[in-house]
């Protein structure tokens, strides 16, 4: 699995602008929901539930939101790097800054855990991480996570 295969261009933000894990969660989720067209209080809610069991704040400023929805037909990807790194309760304690959004159909147990674990492959790479972290346009923010994701290695 490709991170290309879940990820749009369109679904990705420069410089998004929120004081709290929970107001990133609610505009990620009212933006996937409008790509999705489904509706956003159960993709918010899906998400806060999913935060309850404990923290998707992975540590090294990022974290992978994720959940399963029903009314998603295929995974669904929003890469958002923040205007202020922010708390998220992550596993080291450091603010948060990219936010990896990823929404799962419903019954899908597979496609759960290869989208989850590509994306955070990608953001493991420290080359990713720097071309995320320098990115001017929303275009180049995908290109960094896209394009590197796509090349031989």
């Amino acid at each position: 699995m490709k991170v290309a295969e879940f990820i749009r261009p369109e679904s990705v933000v420069v410089d998004l602008a929120a004081k709290s894990k929970s107001r990133v969660l609610q505009i990620m989720s009212a933006k996937a929901s409008e790509a999705l067209g489904i509706e956003e209080r159960p993709v918010l809610q899906a998400l806060v539930d999913r935060e309850k069991l404990g923290s998707t704040g992975i540590g090294e400023g990022i974290a992978i939101p994720h959940t399963r929805v029903a009314g998603v037909v295929h995974p669904f990807g929003m890469l958002a790097r923040l205007s202020k790194a922010i708390d998220f309760e992550a596993v080291d304690d450091i603010p948060v800054d990219i936010v990896f959004l990823l929404l799962i159909p419903g019954e899908s147990r597979k496609d759960h855990l290869n989208a989850l674990a590509c994306v955070a492959r990608q953001l493991r790479s420290h080359e990713v991480l720097k071309k995320i972290r320098s990115a001017t346009s929303a275009d180049e923010l995908y290109a960094a996570v896209v394009l590197q994701a796509d090349s031989p290695e």
